[in-house]
């Protein structure tokens, strides 16, 4: 079927061309006013309205705002023969895609119609898959908005499709088992073999038999077969976390279930097992540095980080604190049997100061904490744990701290944080407009129109860039 439009103009001439231009691509319905274009809206699906700026005695802006307040609103691309740039950024500042002047380029407007629907699918399309990310993962896991998770994210989807082995590097607490998870979710493999193994929980002894399994009398105590981790997860994925504990002879095995052959003996055995396992491995030391102590094989480094994603600490993703606070704060209170709680103004600005050593695991704690120790449905400075007080005030930790405000219903403005996020992202990309679109992730469009906001609502001189910021 078509995409649907809505052209809404008050020359009958003017309509009617429209329509015999654009009805061979699409279905296209008019109206001569805001009262006749409401009652198509009503009745009909639209996906994109094209409406004067003019309307007779009405403004066209007034339309725009009824339009873009509809639960599922159509896109807006205003006309006129009034054009200026003064109007341009008036009608952007409501809401509209974009603006285009009279007398109309029929070929251009097409063309700048095809790009706005493509651009609204593509929105769509993400809305849908980090809906369906969030109901895998559910609010605890592999929350936010900033660069770095970004690219992350990216990372992957990149990977998860392939057998490609990954090593998960970064601090305790940054979340490398719930990256690992997303991997083998997106892979395609069967949901039950995700196999989680914590190579620093056990002796060298048992750690071998617990991943490649043993045989009956391999050892003291080994009165029956034991099928290790690798023939569980055959199959699927298998995440070893903390791979930096394990020990030399380990390294050599492990070594050879990665190799060609992809096949490990169990202890005591002399039989090959051959193993279909996608290996994921994770961190919290410097590989390399152990590499060069003689402490770490470089053939296994090598095999284990064909393709490495380093989780940023939480005090390196600040901007992300508050979606995180909104999950952590829902969650516990539905846990509890609790009314979801407000957060004073203090406590987030006592959050945001705090450097978190611990990480998202430790953030997680405090929140907990807050949700239970509160006796007014408010989490205030006294409800938070006695860490989170006391190291608050440290020098350089609350950098942006005043950037955001707690308020009802723990939702938070992130308007300062969006427009930081597209300056750092320009700033990267020497200007590049589409570069820095795809290092958002949004649309070069969609760019183009919070450029514009940014710089008329927030007075802020956009970096220069290297093509001009138009269509």
């Amino acid at each position: 079927m078509n995409p649907t439009i809505l052209i809404i103009d008050d020359e009958k001439h003017t309509r009617d061309g429209l329509r015999a231009s654009l009805e061979d691509s699409f279905e296209v319905y008019v109206a001569a006013d805001i009262g006749g274009a409401l009652g198509v809206l009503e009745r009909e699906t639209v996906d994109l309205v094209l409406t004067d700026l003019r309307l007779g005695g009405e403004d066209g802006m007034t339309l725009v705002d009824k339009v873009l307040a509809l639960p599922h609103p159509p896109i807006v691309i205003m006309m006129t023969a009034y054009g200026s740039v003064d109007a341009a950024v008036e009608a952007m500042k409501h809401g509209a895609y974009d603006f285009v002047t009279k007398p109309l380029n029929i070929d251009r407007l097409e063309m700048l119609i095809q790009r706005a629907l493509r651009s609204r699918r593509v929105e769509r399309e993400v809305v849908e898959l980090k809906q369906v990310v969030e109901r895998k993962f559910g609010l605890e896991r592999l929350i936010g908005e900033s660069l770095v998770m970004a690219e992350v994210y990216d990372t992957i989807k990149q990977v998860a499709p392939t057998r490609a082995t990954v090593l998960i590097e970064g601090g305790s607490g940054t979340g490398k088992e719930l990256v690992a998870q997303a991997i083998h979710a997106l892979s395609g493999r069967p949901k039950p073999k995700f196999v989680a193994v914590h190579c620093a929980a056990l002796s060298a002894q048992l750690l071998e038999s617990e991943l490649f399994g043993h045989e009956r009398g391999a050892f003291t105590g080994a009165v029956e077969r034991r099928i290790g981790r690798f023939e569980q997860a055959n199959g699927g994925t298998i995440f070893l976390d903390e791979i930096g504990e394990i020990d030399a002879a380990t390294q050599v095995k492990l070594l050879r279930v990665l190799g060609e052959e992809r096949s490990f003996e169990r202890v005591g055995g002399n039989t090959p097992i051959k193993v279909d396992v996608r290996l994921v491995a994770a961190t919290n030391k410097n590989l390399e540095k152990l590499v060069s102590e003689g402490k770490f094989r470089d053939d296994l480094f090598f095999r284990l980080s064909v393709v490495p994603i380093t989780m940023p600490l939480l005090r390196e993703r600040k901007e992300d604190i508050p979606l995180l606070v909104t999950a952590f704060l829902k969650a516990f209170a539905e846990e509890n049997g609790k009314p979801v709680p407000e957060i004073t103004a203090d406590a987030m600005q006592a959050i945001l100061r705090y450097d978190w050593p611990g990480n998202v695991r430790e953030l997680r704690t405090a929140i907990e904490h807050g949700v239970v120790m509160t006796k007014s449905g408010k989490i205030a400075l006294r409800d938070l744990p006695a860490f989170v007080r006391d190291g608050a005030g440290a020098e350089g930790g609350g950098r942006g701290a005043e950037k955001y405000i707690a308020v009802k219903g723990s939702r938070f403005n992130l308007q300062d944080t969006e427009h930081r996020l597209i300056l750092q992202a320009l700033e990267d990309t020497g200007g590049n407009v589409t570069k820095a679109a795809k290092k958002l992730g949004i649309s070069r469009r969609t760019l183009h129109r919070k450029i514009n906001e940014l710089k008329s609502n927030e007075g802020v001189e956009a970096p220069q860039t290297s093509q001009p910021l138009t269509p």
